[in-house]
């Protein structure tokens, strides 16, 4: 796709990122000849990253927030390795205008956007302000931040619900909150801002119309800095829980022509308007009327890039680097030469709502074999660990068509084995033959609330033993290949799972209200003597990025309440009780 040679080659690069796309950053520096500088924590001095370097820096620290989160850490380790440039990778720090102006001001080469073009775009009010202005579609919005809950009310009141509270800043799902109910208001105003500050350092939220039952899809692009804008592909990322996403594929399915000329056209009139460099997404939500809204524009590349490499076989990070080294965009529009389909890996326990459950993974084996790719930051026998995100891996299956993707994908995943965590495997293999995700019969039928409104049982591998698990309020039996054969291990896995339904039974009759899992509490809504109602919040409960809310599971008085904000917990810690 470039095809001159950029005037200023860049040498070394260091990766200010952890696990898969640190991997995949390296890797792709290796292919283009350059040195790479990993870094890490305390917890990832032996994680595959480090190793897949040419060289690495300990960073003073076991947690984010002093490691892959400190910016003069991360340039302090780029100047001391002689790296010439900073790769970001997506979450953590790229998309902060701060670290980015900290790199160039350092005089190294930010691999991103200009930080004045993250500052414009990553104000969700402003960006959308900038896609207003070039006639974007856009649903029904604020034009500013809202001061408080009855602001948010007022809108409702106005555009009628479901509404939508988002944050301002970041992304990824943090500080989103859908109200269905005027009810639900003060709350969702609340998480929102609370997320926001968390995730971002900045708790201003706007509100829109939120389209209900709708796709994502988004237009990847690339920019270069003579203003030369080109929309790579599309994507369909409408299978997530929690508004992350899940499954990813491109080309974008089931799509009119005017709708794909409408996502090309409008976003590359954002970032041309925005001065974008480098590589980007801009999102958009379809509705099932087919009203086409603007999200919002990821300053980073995203996790789901490798569809869009391996449906037209360009190189999204080798351009990011000719990008950052000063090359031009030559050439027409770009092709899609097949059909790829991507599914997270990550330590979520579908059958429990994708609840996040760090741990060992005592077996990690992935297939392979024609159109299979597999992004990994993990060996087996390594942990998946707590204080970071779930996801630790990417399955990438691609075939000449949608049908071929799917075929091959149903063999990939039944071919794939991972233990010592739960995963959403089992799900995914659901996934690939429901007539929903197919369109066999009718049309593609998933939209991003498909997985609350539809839970997909677990179904039948290849071969195995049997243990109970609960989806959503149905008991489904869920084979567990190679249980049977596993001696004292499965006697001994079969008598955790019954102690853990024995739990569940005390918990529902008996007083005590107990941490769902591993996390940190981050708000607390009841105090001794609070009377609460069944369903009632008692406190939210963040893991691995996700926030958790835990509810009252019968009527009663709080009593005993053993936690506060900032507490981490472990799974089945006593929280308080709640006394009829």
């Amino acid at each position: 796709m470039l095809t001159d040679e950029p005037p200023r080659p860049l040498h070394t690069v260091l990766v200010a990122n952890r696990g898969e796309i640190a991997v995949r950053v390296i890797r792709a520096a290796r292919d283009a000849g350059l040195r790479s500088v990993a870094v890490h924590g305390g917890p990832d001095r032996d994680a595959l990253h480090v190793h897949a370097a040419d060289a690495a820096v300990a960073l003073p620290g076991d947690d984010a927030a002093s490691t892959y989160l400190d910016a003069r850490a991360l340039v302090a380790a780029a100047l001391s390795a002689g790296a010439d440039a900073v790769h970001p990778g997506y979450g953590f720090l790229s998309e902060d205008a701060g670290f980015a102006d900290a790199v160039v001001a350092a005089g190294l080469v930010w691999i991103g956007p200009p930080p004045d073009t993250i500052r414009a775009l990553g104000d969700k009010v402003a960006a959308r302000r900038i896609a207003r202005e070039v006639g974007a579609p856009l649903a029904a919005g604020t034009r500013d931040p809202v001061r408080d809950e009855g602001e948010v009310r007022a809108f409702a009141e106005e555009h009628g619900l479901p509404i939508v509270v988002k944050a301002a800043f970041g992304g990824g799902g943090r500080g989103l909150k859908v109200v269905r109910d005027a009810a639900g208001i003060p709350e969702a105003f609340a998480g929102a801002v609370r997320e926001a500050t968390a995730a971002f350092g900045r708790g201003e939220c706007f509100v829109e119309r939120f389209l209900d039952r709708a796709r994502h899809v988004e237009a990847q692009v690339l920019a270069d800095a003579y203003g030369t804008v080109q929309v790579v592909g599309l994507r369909d990322c409408s299978l997530q829980r929690r508004n992350q996403k899940l499954v990813e594929e491109a080309p974008a399915p089931f799509l009119t022509a005017a709708q794909e000329r409408e996502l090309r056209g409008s976003a590359a009139r954002i970032c041309a308007a925005a001065g974008y460099v480098g590589a980007g997404t801009v999102e958009y939500l379809l509705g099932g009327d087919g009203t086409l809204s603007f999200l919002e524009v990821n300053t980073r590349l995203q996790v789901e890039h490798p569809v869009t490499e391996e449906s037209t076989g360009i190189d999204l990070v080798a351009e990011q680097f000719r990008i950052a080294g000063g090359a031009r965009l030559t050439g027409g529009p770009v092709p899609d030469r097949g059909h790829s389909i991507e599914f997270r890996l990550t330590a979520e326990d579908p059958a429990a709502g994708f609840v996040p459950t760090p741990g060992p993974l005592r077996v990690f084996r992935m297939p392979s074999g024609p159109g299979v790719r597999v992004d990994s930051g993990v060996v087996e026998g390594d942990a998946v660990d707590g204080r970071f995100d779930s996801m630790f891996a990417k399955l990438v299956v691609t075939g000449r068509d949608r049908p071929q993707a799917l075929r091959r994908a149903r063999r990939a995943l039944a071919e794939a084995r991972i233990e010592g965590v739960p995963t959403p495997l089992p799900f995914y293999r659901e996934v690939v033959v429901d007539p929903d995700f197919t369109g066999d019969g009718h049309t593609f039928a998933v939209h991003n609330r498909w997985i609350e409104e539809r839970p997909v049982a677990v179904g039948p591998g290849p071969v195995g033993d049997i243990l109970t698990v609960r989806v959503g309020r149905s008991s489904l039996p869920v084979p567990v290949p190679g249980l049977a054969v596993l001696g004292d291990t499965a006697a001994r896995i079969r008598q955790e799972s019954a102690a853990l339904r024995r739990a569940e039974t005390a918990g529902a009759s008996g007083p005590v209200v107990t941490a769902p899992m591993q996390g940190t509490i981050v708000a607390v809504a009841v105090t001794d003597g609070t009377r609460v109602a069944r369903g009632d919040l008692v406190a939210v409960l963040e893991a691995m990025k996700m926030e958790n809310r835990v509810l009252a599971h019968r009527d009663g008085t709080v009593r005993g309440l053993a936690v506060a904000p900032g507490d981490a917990v472990s799974v089945r810690s006593v929280l308080c009780e709640i006394d009829r």
